[in-house]
């Protein structure tokens, strides 16, 4: 079986311009940098032919992380999202055979937030929105999206009809004594996962998908782990009389398998992938890379490989993706 046996799209590769590329130079060895730096930069020409390689006919663009999540001043981070919004938008007028956007939002803001999802999808065609995880306050703490200030957000969101990728970053570092004398479990190792599956987690406990029930929201690396843990959320000390003491009318799980979609991006992973599918379902999971941080080509050759069937191959290679971003339209 080759790459092209399934024409395949892609929702989690990213790119950085000029002001946000530092952002991403902690997350490989000095060595790699040089490495890591031009593929960030890189649009149409090895990005293209890494694609092609590897039988991927579509990607969806995203900003590095966390760039404007990282900015205090809402004013600075709404100006940064603009810059790289307009940007991105150009080049995928270049060749948009081959690519789709997803826009970087100042979620410092609710209002200017809104005001940007809206013009990114209405003026510039953008297919959903990437945000960075929580984003930070102009006193130095995090905003997390569960917060009732994000409830106008949401709405506008529910409105517009597109996704929200809810994208990783590490905690913040005051706020991580747990990992103090490991640094090796920050980033994709553990830490990534465990702050997004919590910001995912308190989305759902909070009510949000009551009030918005056609929200639409895609972790990436196989889900963060959650798949693997719905049952014990929910069904943790079934004895006791009594009920979870959060927000949610629903049980957890429930929001997980209809408000949530899944990528397999860099948890190139058979038995995680089975896992997720036997959690969420196979129409729920969509085929990613993580480029630049992994590389095509092993998300590729593991994912034509993978033991599925091929219906599933390409529902999560394709046809997934086709009509959560609304592609054949």
């Amino acid at each position: 079986m080759s790459f092209k046996t399934v024409k395949k799209i892609a929702l989690e590769e990213h790119f950085a311009i000029a002001e946000t590329i530092e952002d991403s130079a902690g997350f490989v060895p000095a060595d790699d940098w040089i490495e890591l730096k031009s593929r960030l930069l890189d649009i149409h020409e090895r990005r293209i032919a890494e694609m092609d390689r590897s039988g991927i006919e579509l990607v969806a663009l995203s900003l590095n992380a966390p760039a404007v999540q990282a900015i205090r001043d809402p004013k600075r981070a709404y100006e940064l999202s603009r810059r790289a919004n307009d940007f991105l938008a150009e080049q995928v007028a270049k060749r948009p055979d081959r690519f789709r956007a997803f826009a970087a939002l100042p979620m410092q803001s609710p209002e200017l937030a809104i005001r940007e999802a809206q013009r990114c999808m209405r003026e510039l065609g953008f297919v959903g929105v990437l945000v960075n995880g929580f984003s930070e306050d102009e006193h130095g703490g995090e905003l997390y999206y569960d917060m009732p200030r994000f409830r106008p957000f949401w709405a506008a969101l529910e409105a517009l009809d597109v996704p929200f990728y809810l994208h990783p970053r590490n905690p913040l570092p005051g706020r991580a004594p747990i990992y103090d004398g490991h640094p090796w479990m920050m980033g994709p190792t553990w830490a990534f996962g465990q702050e997004t599956a919590v910001h995912a987690l308190r989305l759902m406990g909070s009510g949000l998908f009551d009030e918005h029930p056609a929200l639409k929201i895609i972790l990436g690396h196989m889900g963060e782990g959650l798949p693997y843990s719905m049952w014990r959320i929910d069904n943790r000390n079934a004895w006791v009389s009594a009920k979870p003491n959060y927000l949610a009318r629903r049980p957890i799980a429930e929001y997980f398998r209809t408000n949530f979609w899944l990528t397999t991006s860099g948890n190139f992973r058979t038995q995680t992938l089975v896992d997720a599918m036997l959690e969420i379902g196979a129409d729920r999971i969509l085929f990613s890379a993580d480029w630049p941080f992994e590389n095509m080509d092993h998300a590729a050759e593991w994912f034509d490989h993978a033991s599925i069937s091929e219906n599933d191959r390409i529902k999560i290679g394709r046809t997934n993706a086709e009509q959560l971003l609304k592609l054949s339209a």
